[in-house]
């Protein structure tokens, strides 16, 4: 069993709040795809790393989780490029774990 996290930052590269509605397609096509998912989204986590050894950087992100039996890297490959273009990010990182199910 896998464990996909999907890491979407609530405000793009220049600061700008991204629309509600971004979310909600996304929300809505992992749920089709994969039957459903978690959405940790009540209180947005905050995201921090060093750019260049120089400065701190720090977004504010939900997590989306969902759990399916094969992974399909190509298919996440694709993913996370359209939301690279959608979140207009450099990057939008997509965790993923082996589970176990009890």
């Amino acid at each position: 069993m896998h464990l996909v996290l999907l890491f979407l930052p609530l405000y793009d590269n220049a600061q700008q709040a991204l629309p509600k509605s971004l979310f909600a397609d996304v929300r809505d096509e992992l749920v089709t795809q994969f039957g459903g998912l978690t959405a940790h989204s009540r209180a947005p986590v905050d995201g921090l790393w060093q750019e260049d050894n120089s400065h701190s950087v720090r977004d504010d992100l939900v997590v989306y989780e969902v759990m399916m039996s094969e992974l399909d890297r190509a298919w996440w490959k694709g993913y996370r490029e359209s939301l690279q273009t959608r979140f207009r990010q450099e990057h939008v990182l997509i965790r993923v774990q082996t589970v176990e199910a009890l």
